[in-house]
C-alpha cells in the first residue's frame, strides 16, 4: 500500500449475486468572450473556476456572444440560462482564452461614423480595453459600452463642446480564436503550481470549497485527446474526488486536411470504436440537437438535464438523464441530407454505448441511459452498464471522504472504528429508503483488508457493499388471445 494521509474512497470491481451532498457542481471547459469585459486582466477569469448563476450574471463576469464555435461556453451559458423553462444551475466555467496572448500580432483600424456624438461598431472579438482614439483619452473625451445582444461597441462622446463628430479612425486588438488549440484546452499542472485548461479542475475544491461532479467541453469533447485528458481529470481529482464525463461524437471532423462527415449511425458507431470512446466514467452522444435556430451539443443538454435531475432529488444522482424532454426541435446532421430516426433506430446506438435523441411522447427526449462503457452483450463491469450505476458509487466514495476528512489524524480506536460503520451504514440506509439503493447495503471492517502492518501504519480500510437502484430500462406486456370471452354470449345473467 502506498503511503496515504486523508480519507480516501474507491470504487472496487462490482459483486453481483443473489447522504446527502451539499451541492451539485458542474464545470465546463472552453472558451468566453472574456475580451468583452472591462478590466479583465485583474478580474481572474484564465485558467480558473467561474461560478454563474444566471444570464445576467455570466454576461457581466465573463461576457457573452452568440459566436458558439468560437466562443464555445456561451453554448452552456445559453442552454442553462437563456430559455423559458428557468435557470438550471449554478454552473461553473474554466475559460482558456487569455486576450493578452491569445490575440491578433497587429492592431485592426476602424473608421467609425460618428453622428450626435456617438459612433457604434459590431464586433465580439474586440478587446474593449484595447480601444484608443488618438489624441482621445477614455474617461475624459469619450465612454465605451458594449451590448451583449447585437454585440455592439458604442464610443460616446463626453466633452459637449468638443463632441466626436464625422468618420473618426478607432484601433484595437482582435482576439485570435485560431490561437486556441486542444492543447490549450487539455492544460496542465506545472511543478510551479500552474494549473491550465482541463488540468485546472484541481482548483474547484480549492479555492470554492466544491467537489466537481460532472464535466464538460462542448465543441471540443468531441476530439479524442480532450475527451481522454477529461476522463483522466475526471478521476482523483486533488487525490479525491470523482466526476462523470458529458461528451460528444463529432457530425464531422477533420484529418489531414480532409473533412468527414459523421452523419449514420453506422458511422457513429464505427467512431465510437475507432476512437476508443469508451470510458465508464462517461456518457458520450451523437448527433447535436437543433432548437429553432440554435444548434446544441448533447453534452451541454445531457449536463443541463442532469443537474436538473439531481436537483429534484437532493443532489442525489440516482435517476438517469434519458427519457427527460430537451429543448429540441429536431436531430441536427450538419450539412446532410439525413431526415432523422427513430426509437427503433435510436436503440441501436443505445445497445453501444451511445445516448442520443428521439422523438417520443410529443417531445424530444434524450434517450440513453447507458455510459460509454456499456456494449450490449458485451464483457464489462456491472458498474458501466448504467450512468446511474457510477455515479452513485461516485456519490458513496466522495459522500465519505467529506464526511470523514476532518477525523483524519485523530485517535482511531476500535469504537471510533465502529462509530464510522454506525454513521456511514445510516447513509447507506438512507439512501434506500429514498429509493437510490436497493437490498440491503452494508458497511464492513473486514481483517483481511486491515492487516496489522497497515494499521500500525495508521491506515484503515472500510469496504461498502452497495446496489444502485436501476432504471426501467425496457417494459413488456406480453398480449394473449384467446377466444374465452365468447362464452359470456350463453352465460347466465344475473
Amino acid at each position: 500500500m502506498g503511503y496515504k494521509h486523508g480519507a480516501y474512497g474507491e470504487r472496487t470491481a462490482s459483486q453481483v449475486k443473489s447522504t446527502k451532498q451539499a451541492e451539485e457542481n458542474v464545470v465546463y471547459f472552453g472558451t468566453a468572450p472574456i475580451n468583452l469585459i472591462r478590466g479583465y486582466d485583474d478580474a481572474d477569469l484564465v485558467n480558473v473556476p467561474v461560478r454563474l448563476r444566471n444570464l445576467g450574471d455570466a454576461q457581466a463576469k465573463v461576457g457573452y456572444s452568440d459566436s458558439w464555435d468560437s466562443f464555445t461556453l456561451c453554448e452552456a451559458i445559453d442552454y442553462h440560462f437563456n430559455n423559458a423553462n428557468g435557470n438550471v444551475g449554478p454552473i461553473y466555467i474554466v475559460n482558456v482564452l487569455d486576450p493578452d496572448t491569445h490575440r491578433k500580432s497587429t492592431a485592426t483600424t476602424k473608421s467609425v461614423a460618428f453622428s450626435n456624438g456617438s459612433g457604434s461598431f459590431v464586433s465580439d472579438t474586440v478587446i474593449l480595453d484595447t480601444i484608443a482614439i488618438e489624441d482621445k483619452t477614455e474617461g475624459v473625451d469619450y465612454s465605451i459600452e458594449y451590448d451583449f445582444n447585437s454585440s455592439t461597441v458604442t464610443i460616446k462622446s463626453l466633452i459637449e463642446n468638443d463632441q466626436l463628430t464625422g468618420t473618426v479612425t478607432v484601433t484595437y486588438y482582435d482576439v485570435d480564436l485560431t490561437a486556441i488549440t486542444e492543447s490549450t484546452i487539455i492544460g496542465q499542472h506545472t511543478g510551479s503550481g500552474d494549473y491550465t485548461g482541463i488540468a485546472a479542475v484541481a482548483l474547484l475544491y480549492m479555492r470554492e470549497n466544491a467537489v466537481p461532479n460532472i464535466l464538460a467541453a462542448p465543441g471540443w469533447s468531441e476530439k479524442p485527446a480532450v475527451y481522454r485528458a477529461l476522463c483522466s481529470a475526471a478521476q482523483k481529482i486533488n487525490g479525491h474526488w470523482d466526476a462523470f464525463v458529458n461528451a460528444d461524437i463529432p457530425i464531422s471532423y477533420k484529418q489531414s486536411g480532409t473533412t468527414y462527415k459523421v452523419e449514420t449511425i453506422a458511422q457513429a458507431i464505427t467512431w465510437k470504436t475507432n476512437n476508443a470512446y469508451t470510458s465508464p466514467v462517461s456518457k458520450v452522444a451523437w448527433p447535436m440537437a437543433q432548437y429553432g435556430d440554435k444548434v446544441y451539443h448533447l453534452s451541454t443538454i445531457m449536463t443541463a438535464k442532469m443537474l436538473e435531475t439531481d436537483l429534484e432529488h437532493d443532489c442525489i444522482p440516482f435517476e438517469s438523464c434519458s427519457n427527460k424532454d430537451i429543448m429540441a426541435t429536431d436531430q441536427y446532421f450538419g450539412d446532410s441530407e439525413n431526415q432523422g430516426f427513430d426509437q427503433t433506430e435510436a436503440n441501436d446506438l443505445n445497445e453501444k454505448g451511445i445516448t442520443t435523441l428521439c422523438f417520443w411522447d410529443g417531445a424530444f427526449k434524450l434517450w440513453g441511459p447507458h455510459t460509454a462503457g456499456f456494449t450490449y452483450n458485451g464483457s464489462m463491469d456491472a458498474s458501466a452498464i448504467f450512468e446511474t450505476n457510477m455515479r452513485m458509487l461516485m456519490y458513496i466514495t466522495n459522500g465519505f471522504q467529506l464526511r470523514n476528512g476532518t477525523k483524519i489524524d485523530t485517535p482511531m480506536t476500535p469504537n471510533d472504528r465502529d462509530s464510522i460503520v454506525v454513521s456511514e451504514q445510516a447513509e447507506l440506509d438512507a439512501l434506500t429508503g429514498v429509493g437510490a439503493l436497493i437490498g440491503k447495503p452494508e458497511v464492513l471492517f473486514l481483517e483481511n483488508e486491515n492487516p496489522e502492518s497497515d494499521m500500525i501504519n495508521g491506515d484503515f480500510v472500510w469496504h461498502i457493499m452497495a446496489t444502485p437502484t436501476p432504471p426501467l430500462k425496457s417494459a413488456t406486456a406480453k398480449v394473449t388471445y384467446t377466444d374465452e370471452g365468447f362464452s359470456s354470449f350463453f352465460g347466465e345473467e344475473g
